[in-house]
């Protein structure tokens, strides 16, 4: 009999052309946030699971079927999985690392921009008729050329940014577990402590997992202690900033600004930052190019390929 691969949600359609040829595909239609019984239904059919970085795969799930070799989950984080659980039961657990670092990286540096020269606000004044002609005082946003960009991780998004950054005159630090020489060398990239980095950086960017030790990296103390005209973005994990101090620090004026892609109860976003306007908020777009989430469907299903077949997966995460 032939294997079944369950995707969770559409993705594009090289996934199911690739699976197809050899395995029954199921396909479940998009329908936001799922919960863990859904997830334990859809999981009971299948030998591979694709899943979205919002699908919780929890214990229930990868027992609910004792056939299932491998989770490929459709996203670089795996913390919406169980990996202690899936390697206690021999299931795989991969992701889609590298594919998508050019394109989170483009977007950190678009944010960035967007932040610093007041885009948004200047869209809105157009589209509101409130544009009544040049100001030397309208809108005054801040040069990007010698100031200091705080990255938090420096792993390949991390140096993407870094790279974009420099091309742009800023200064690059970062905070990271080692050095990274090579960022060091090429961009005169300098380590240092978390304290040092958020106290002294213009622009801070976080690039990091989510782990228990990460969560809420960014709270009210690390707020308070950063730069009064510094910005915060984030692309990578919503957790990492506890929103409701970020709301606060905002409103306030103890930081100037921030920018958002990523939520810390997503897709619910703080309602206090909703109306402020010194702070940008994307839905979740970090990888989304045609070629970076085409690429991010390919991976998966040569994943699954790879494991339903006896082989080994490239990026096996468990």
């Amino acid at each position: 009999m032939k294997h079944t691969v369950v995707m969770s949600s559409p993705i594009p359609s090289i996934a199911r052309e690739i699976l197809s040829q050899r395995y029954e595909v199921v396909e479940h239609s998009a329908s936001g946030t799922r919960s863990e019984e859904t997830m334990a239904l859809m999981a009971v059919e299948a030998d591979g699971l694709i899943t979205l970085n919002h699908d919780p795969v929890t214990r229930r799930v990868l027992e609910s079927n004792p056939n299932l070799r491998i989770v490929a989950n459709y996203a670089v984080g795996v913390d919406n999985i169980d990996l202690s659980a899936a390697s206690e039961l021999g299931i795989v657990v991969t992701n889609t690392p590298g594919v998508l670092t050019e394109a989170t990286a483009d977007l950190t540096m678009a944010l960035l921009l967007a932040a610093a020269r007041r885009v948004p606000e200047g869209d809105r004044m157009v589209r509101s008729g409130e544009f009544h002609g040049w100001d030397p005082f309208m809108l005054l946003g801040a040069s990007l050329q010698r100031k200091r960009l705080g990255i938090i991780g420096m792993g390949r998004i991390g140096t993407a940014v870094a790279r974009r950054a420099r091309s742009f005159g800023m200064e690059i630090t970062y905070h990271s577990r080692s050095a990274h020489e090579e960022a060091e060398r090429e961009l005169g990239a300098l380590r240092l402590d978390f304290d040092e980095l958020i106290s002294t950086s213009d622009f801070v960017s976080l690039h990091l997992p989510l782990k228990a030790e990460t969560r809420h990296m960014i709270d009210r103390s690390a707020l308070e202690r950063m730069k009064p005209g510094a910005y915060l973005i984030n692309a990578s994990r919503g957790p990492l900033v506890d929103e409701s101090a970020l709301a606060d620090a905002l409103t306030a004026g103890t930081i100037r600004g921030a920018a958002l892609d990523v939520y810390e109860r997503e897709p619910a976003v703080e309602p206090r930052l909703l109306p402020l306007d010194n702070v940008i908020l994307l839905p979740h777009l970090g990888s989304a190019t045609e070629e970076a989430r085409t690429e991010m469907a390919r991976i998966v299903a040569t994943e699954v390929t790879a494991v339903l077949e006896g082989g080994r997966p490239r990026f096996q995460v468990n």
